[in-house]
């Protein structure tokens, strides 16, 4: 029998499923203003900590956008839906975005085999200026997210395999969607924004030598790191 232990959801968790199930019945719509952190909370009879929380989670699923000095505002939902399944659970289960990341490790790490074995001089160039967005968002202070996504799915690109450029493309929203809340939790340990570019750096370095082995090596050792930060923290 398959019994598995019941699991208790988090406040945050239902403060996010609350704003979603009033936006998909109508009662907010793109465009809406949030009310204030302050009177959430004193609706919810919450903490503002989890109001907070609630919100992060939403503007990384895409459904709000947090405006500073001007408040929460609803978006403009991607093909009429909330927010898709995978990507809610991937948001809000620790395990699930584990999950993601040996997804990841399996398709990337294949995908840098084949770039090292069949990348060429604009698939190289491509990686190099990502690589140098990546050092300037670094430099900036900024998650620098979306050239971390464009990073990974031009090595995909680069292996010449469409059914493998397809299947990176299939979890692109979704890698989207996590890859800032990732960021963020990473980020709050000193080091790490250094140590994620140097990773990346050594992947690009890897295929531009055209060494297989090391590509897969290297991206693999960068999504272990991250999967090991996001358990310990």
């Amino acid at each position: 029998m398959d019994l598995r232990p019941i699991r208790t959801k988090k406040i945050y968790e239902e403060i996010v499923q609350q704003i979603k199930n009033l936006i998909g019945e109508g009662n907010l719509k793109a465009g809406d203003r949030l009310p204030s952190e302050r009177e959430l909370s004193e609706r919810l009879a919450v903490s503002r900590a989890s109001v907070r929380e609630a919100l992060s989670a939403l503007a990384a699923m895409g459904v709000v956008d947090i405006r500073p000095g001007e408040g929460t505002f609803v978006q403009n939902i991607r093909n009429g839906a909330i927010v898709e399944p995978l990507a809610m659970a991937l948001l809000l289960d620790r395990q699930a975005a584990i999950e993601l990341l040996e997804v990841r490790e399996a398709l990337e790490g294949e995908a840098a085999y084949l770039a090292a074995h069949r990348a060429g001089e604009e698939d190289l160039d491509r990686m190099a200026e990502l690589l140098q967005e990546m050092e300037r968002d670094l430099q900036k202070g900024t998650l620098g997210e979306e050239a971390d996504l464009r990073f990974h799915l031009a090595i995909a690109e680069a292996a010449r395999n469409s059914v493998l450029v397809r299947l990176m493309h299939t979890v692109s929203d979704t890698m989207r969607q996590t890859l800032k809340t990732s960021r963020q939790r990473l980020y709050t340990t000193p080091g790490n924004p250094k140590l994620l570019f140097e990773q990346h750096k050594r992947i690009y370095e890897a295929i531009r030598a055209h060494n297989p082995r090391a590509a897969r090596q290297a991206i693999c050792k960068h999504l272990r790191f991250v999967e090991r930060e996001l358990q310990r923290e």
